[in-house]
């Protein structure tokens, strides 16, 4: 791929009640991944959750034991990209997030456990629902 800025980080932690009263179950993604990746399929980065602003792709993504983990480039365009490119290596936005579909959820009180999503985007957001979804390096 290009020389754009490439970042990793987690879109994710497992275990941890998010600001919306979620709870994402370890595997939860490992349907979604296992059939997406093995189809071949890139999943985009957006900006702000919003698909008509598409700014870069995920490169690796992964659970492990601490949550979803994420290698992701964005693009090397004029606009959004360039703007949310350089705002990530200035630190002035470092949060992730992803948009998915509930395949399975319990729900106990105001929690919802989440046991398996589908997966559809990875995204840089300014305020994640996870407070600790973060980028954790930057390069490029």
């Amino acid at each position: 791929m290009g020389a754009g800025v490439r970042f990793a980080g987690y879109a994710a932690l497992f275990e941890r009640r998010d600001r919306g009263g979620d709870v994402i179950a370890p595997g939860a993604f490992a349907q979604s991944l296992r059939r997406r990746l093995g189809a071949g399929e890139v999943l985009p980065i957006l900006w702000q959750h919003d698909p008509a602003q598409p700014i870069g792709t995920v490169e690796g993504i992964e659970e492990d034991a601490r949550g979803l983990r994420v290698i992701g480039r964005l693009a090397e365009l004029p606009g959004v990209a360039a703007r949310a490119g350089e705002m990530l290596r200035a630190g002035a936005v470092d949060g992730l997030s992803f948009g998915y579909r509930v395949v399975e959820a319990q729900v106990a009180g105001a929690t919802r456990r989440l046991a398996a999503l589908d997966i559809v985007e990875v995204s840089l957001v300014v305020h994640p629902m996870q407070p600790m979804a973060r980028v954790h390096a930057v390069e490029g």
